[in-house]
């Protein structure tokens, strides 16, 4: 149809192609456990989620991928995304070893075409009133990009 706009997800140049593919994976394994996810989430923390997922009973997850030793150890960010969900998951590609991360968090192996969850996190589960945040903040995160693919020369708030 002439004039009409791709329906492509925005490119995100900040994350490696490592850690790209381990995102699609990680966000197709959740599928099946009936969870939406969004990447790159604007939390009230001022930090971004990789990926903030949530399900039918709106039970939150925070997957932070890893997608090397290097990465993991460059970043310690993660340790505030607690406040911000039920469950906190790390994801990385089954090359990089498992024995890194924290065992108080779930651990997700995942390659472009799905992973698995190696280690189940804890559940700590949020108040109602961050509850409540955050699943505003996931709405209105997606009904921006969706409204950004249809109307991608939108002026900025």
């Amino acid at each position: 149809m002439e004039g009409s706009v791709p329906l492509a997800a925005p490119v995100d140049a900040r994350q490696s192609e490592a850690a790209l593919r381990i995102a699609r994976g990680v966000r197709r394994l959740l599928r099946t456990f009936d969870f939406s996810s969004l990447t790159e989430v604007p939390l009230r923390s001022g930090r971004r989620a990789d990926l903030l997922a949530i399900n039918g009973r709106g039970e939150i997850w925070i997957v932070e991928v890893k997608s090397s030793v290097a990465d993991f150890r460059a970043d310690r960010k993660w340790l505030e995304y607690r406040t911000h969900c039920d469950r906190l998951f790390f994801a990385t590609a089954p090359e990089v070893p498992a024995g890194i991360f924290p065992p108080d968090a779930g651990l997700i192996i995942a390659d472009g075409f799905g992973g698995a969850i190696e280690r189940e996190a804890p559940v700590h589960t949020l108040p109602a009133a961050t509850r409540k945040e955050v699943l505003l903040r996931f709405g209105r995160c997606g009904a921006e990009r969706l409204h950004m693919l249809h109307d991608p020369l939108m002026p900025e708030r």
